[in-house]
């Protein structure tokens, strides 16, 4: 079975099995948004398709906050298919950035992408796509914007990051896939959390590595190691019901992660 730290696509039995895990009500409003948004078309709740790349769309889901402080592109692991990832930690925790006036983006593969594979992630076309997205979230509402990526999803965040370092304010980088990630970590020159759980036992996402990748943060004008610890495991240890996706404790991320966002303004 595929997993969040895998580019292999979900089965749909998959996605079956996990969603009575969903937490509460407005989790599963919210899979029923995305799901409706990864297929397009007029049936997509609060998406925008943008024209990215000659022949290219990117459809993404936008919640607009109401009077934001911060936008945040969210890019989600696994194969990057948000219908394929629906309990995914951030697509579980989006709500809550809006909620403290954070308004969101989740990143979706582009429609020539049938998954988001690693050259993807860290290749300029998903620079292009991504860009178009930041101009989107300008026009919108001139505030800083910041990408967050979870699992594989820090492959992007972190790449996009590096790449478009001058139009952004900021990135964090949760349960990371260290190999393909640390590339970018020199490049990057805004600031940079790193968050991470002592408890990740996905084999690719190490807690052992957290330390030396804020090391490679050579240019990020500030960077902080946030440690957390617990979780629940349902499943594979690389799957988002797990600790590497902080089932059940969400309230030791989320918090912290909006509150360095608001303290760290341009």
């Amino acid at each position: 079975m595929a997993t969040e730290a895998q580019s292999s696509r979900l089965s749909g039995s998959s996605l079956r099995r996990h969603r009575p895990l969903l937490l509460g009500a407005a989790a599963a409003i919210g899979c029923a948004a995305l799901t409706a948004c990864a297929g397009g078309g007029a049936g997509c709740a609060g998406c925008v398709a943008l024209q990215t790349r000659p022949g290219v769309t990117e459809t993404f889901q936008f919640v607009a906050a109401p009077n934001p402080s911060a936008s945040v592109v969210l890019f989600v692991g696994g194969d990057g298919v948000v219908a394929d990832v629906q309990v995914n930690f951030l697509l579980r925790v989006r709500g809550r950035f809006v909620e403290q006036g954070i308004s969101v983006a989740v990143f979706d593969a582009p429609s020539d992408q049938s998954s988001m594979s690693t050259a993807y992630r860290t290749g300029d076309a998903q620079a292009q796509d991504v860009a178009a997205v930041v101009r989107y979230l300008k026009s919108k509402a001139d505030v800083p914007v910041w990408f967050i990526g979870t699992s594989r999803g820090s492959i992007s965040a972190a790449s996009a990051a590096a790449r478009l370092s001058p139009q952004i304010s900021g990135v964090v980088l949760t349960s990371s896939v260290w190999a393909p990630t640390t590339a970018a970590l020199g490049e990057i020159a805004v600031p940079t959390l790193i968050v991470h759980n002592r408890d990740d036992g996905c084999a690719v996402s190490p807690f052992a590595g957290a330390e030396a990748a804020a090391a490679q943060l050579t240019s990020a004008p500030a960077k902080e190691l946030l440690a957390v610890s617990g979780g629940t495991l349902h499943g594979s240890p690389c799957d988002a019901i797990s600790p590497h996706g902080y089932y059940q404790i969400e309230d030791k991320v989320v918090p912290p992660v909006i509150a360095w966002i608001k303290s760290h303004r341009p």
